[in-house]
């Protein structure tokens, strides 16, 4: 493999472009440099088409991403993974939330959309890091978070790419527009929850419609403990789902 090695990818949204190039080149996200060549003619992540077309190039070592013509702030990667691990005080100048406030607010000015963007530390994981929560705040972002969150998803991943890319570690980011995430997790266990009690009671297994990954999580741990069901996810992305099955099934 060479050292600017391209593969360009044809798929329904951005995300899945990046996901299924990164599998067929073997590599990682920070491994690559990603250019969207074709969202439909309607800004990013593929608004108002079905399919995308996506350029990944294997980076040189040393080597700018191609795609960046205009520079993100330089990195500094010690000190932004040491905040991911370390930063106890959300309320300090913090490097890595700066920085991915300002990766996330040139992605949305390059959508032409305006909104105020904040950042904050999630819960901690086994290996003491912690998601960086965005939260996006302003007037007519709906178009942002598209139909079963795909579009937001898409965002988020991209997001991810280029703030793990600066930092030349991986950053986990958790984007949410105007609330719309907790909104929607909130929805799903109350759905969860009452179509877990119709299965308890008619003892006929119930198949939920298809979601996304992380919707899915949210059900399966809504029910986890529920003393009269379980669940499983059934069929392929992205028309995966979860079904709820009576346990004397």
């Amino acid at each position: 493999m060479n050292e600017r090695t391209t593969l360009e990818i044809i798929a329904p949204t951005v995300e899945e472009a990046i996901a299924q190039g990164l599998a067929q080149l073997g590599l990682t996200a920070d491994a690559v440099s990603v250019e969207v060549l074709d969202a439909g003619n309607k800004g990013l992540f593929g608004f108002g088409k079905h399919q995308v077309r996506v350029r990944l190039t294997v980076n040189a070592a040393g080597a700018e991403p191609a795609q960046q013509k205009e520079s993100l702030p330089a990195s500094r990667p010690a000190a932004l993974v040491e905040s991911a691990k370390e930063s106890e005080s959300p309320s300090e100048t913090d490097p890595l939330l700066d920085h991915t406030e300002v990766v996330i607010s040139k992605l949305l000015h390059l959508l032409n959309l305006e909104a105020q963007v904040s950042a904050h530390y999630g819960e901690r994981d086994r290996e003491g890091r912690r998601n960086v929560h965005v939260d996006i705040r302003g007037n007519d972002l709906s178009i942002l978070i598209g139909r079963r969150s795909e579009t937001l998803n898409a965002f988020q991943y991209i997001a991810s790419l280029i703030v793990g890319k600066e930092i030349q570690d991986w950053v986990q980011l958790v984007v949410d527009v105007e609330g719309y995430r907790d909104r929607r997790e909130k929805q799903l266990i109350q759905m969860a929850q009452r179509m877990a009690d119709q299965v308890a009671k008619s003892g006929r297994r119930q198949t939920l419609e298809p979601m996304p990954s992380a919707e899915r999580r949210i059900i399966h741990i809504a029910l986890r403990d529920h003393p009269d069901v379980v669940t499983e996810s059934t069929g392929e992305d992205p028309h995966r789902k979860v079904t709820i099955v009576p346990k004397n099934n």
